[in-house]
């Protein structure tokens, strides 16, 4: 490895088209966004700093079409790059909604320039090219606590690991087979994917230009069960550690194919403990459950969610509010609907045509007096896509309640989510 600069890289190159121009940070640094000659680099800067196949994950997505370099930012002191992030898009669902997000990943600072804000200024850029892209929220899998330095809040369960012990099967000639995946059964992933993600109140999916990655992704691989010439199984597969395979993101058509599933990987990893990610409700979860150990996962696991502006977050979701609103039989509240995070609050009119455009309002601390509802804003995350709901938060948390609690609570139920994402959170 070779920390060096490569004499023949500008110090500042010019910003390419669509990227943001650069900006100069205390002690002469400079925030641009990453262009080809950085590669390397970047790639040794992460490798360094994390693991050795985020080098080629950040490869897959600079070089893909769909995210470019301009999803990627560095900071360079001259022509060392000593800092590095890179936001990519996703998209999140909640009911029939669908919100366009960010998330920010392949993060990595060289520790001789740590405690220097680099960090918080990667972070702002990420914001502000979220917001350009018009991402409503960001999510993220992160470090404990040191994300919600910059506005992210714990919200989404991440679902636990079990270990599975796979009975021996009956002997049997031809049937289904495990095979790697290959590019031409993306289209079949992606339609299993969305067929077990279709029971989850959120949802967050691959999207097209990621499962171009992940078949070359190295920590993780694709594998499908094909059957009768068909794609009727899938799961992301760990390579060995410690002896251990853990298998995500499992879809099948049927328990057959699940079984089919497991039953491949631990013919191809023989000796292997088995561990499989428990997406409840999906055909493999009830397929497994009879195979699963159900020793309760040992610690809280949850996904980052960060809301930039509450209003237009709420906006968005008001077919969702009003769809819930309709199906707890309140056609229509008897006043306006009213939320506040203390420093602000937030009205939804009621109208004759339902819940109208959000008017944001200034301090509210006491909501109650207009039967309206009081979130803390660090909860607000957690009541939009958590599985708590107003019901469960108001008995965990005091600057949570509802002056009307039948309102409220078809407003802001428990949620079941499922969160598909580069890296797994294992």
């Amino acid at each position: 490895m070779n920390d060096s600069p490569a004499a023949a890289r500008p110090e500042n190159p010019p910003a390419a088209e669509g990227s943001a121009p650069p900006r100069t940070l205390p002690g002469g640094l400079v925030l641009r966004t990453a262009g080809p000659a950085d590669l390397e680099q970047i790639g040794e800067l992460l490798a360094r700093r994390g693991d050795a196949v985020d080098a080629l994950d950040h490869r897959l997505v600079v070089e893909d079409p769909e995210a470019g370099w301009e999803s990627c930012a560095v900071v360079v002191d001259g022509d060392r790059v000593v800092s590095t992030a890179t936001l990519l898009d996703e998209v999140v669902r909640i009911g029939d909604v669908r919100l366009p997000a960010g998330q920010v990943e392949l993060v990595a600072t060289d520790r001789a320039y740590e405690g220097r804000g680099l960090v918080r200024a990667l972070m702002e850029w990420a914001h502000e090219r979220s917001a350009a892209r018009g991402h409503v929220v960001q999510v993220m899998i992160g470090i404990p606590y040191f994300y919600r330095l910059f506005g992210y809040e714990y919200a989404i369960d991440i679902p636990p690991a079990r270990t599975v012990c796979i009975p021996r099967p009956a002997a049997a000639h031809g049937g289904p087979v495990l095979r790697a995946a290959l590019p031409a059964d993306v289209p079949a992933l992606a339609g299993l994917q969305a067929a077990a993600q279709s029971g989850f109140d959120v949802a967050i999916g691959h999207p097209a230009a990621r499962w171009r990655w992940l078949l070359g992704h190295e920590a993780s691989s694709l594998w499908v069960v094909e059957r009768d010439g068909a794609v009727v199984a899938s799961g992301r597969i760990t390579p060995p550690d410690d002896g251990g395979v853990l298998v995500a993101e499992a879809t099948a058509v049927d328990a057959a194919a699940a079984h089919a599933l497991l039953r491949g990987v631990a013919a191809r990893r023989p000796g292997a403990e088995i561990s499989v990610v428990h997406r409840a409700g999906t055909v493999p979860a009830d397929a497994w459950q009879e195979w699963a150990d159900a020793t309760p996962q040992g610690r809280a696991e949850q996904y980052y969610v960060r809301i930039p502006d509450p209003a237009a977050l709420l906006d968005r979701l008001r077919p969702v509010l009003a769809g819930r609103l309709a199906a707890a039989g309140i056609d229509r509240p008897e006043r306006d609907v009213v939320v506040s995070t203390f420093g602000a609050h937030y009205r939804l009119p009621v109208t004759a045509d339902g819940l109208g455009p959000v008017v944001t309002g200034g301090t509210m601390q006491s909501p109650g007096a207009v039967r309206g509802a009081a979130v803390a804003p660090d909860q607000l995350p957690a009541l939009l896509f958590g599985p708590h709901g107003m019901a469960g938060l108001t008995k965990l948390r005091p600057d949570v309640y509802a002056g009307d609690r039948p309102l409220f609570d078809a407003l802001f139920p428990p949620l079941r989510a499922d969160v598909l994402s580069y890296y797994l959170p294992y």
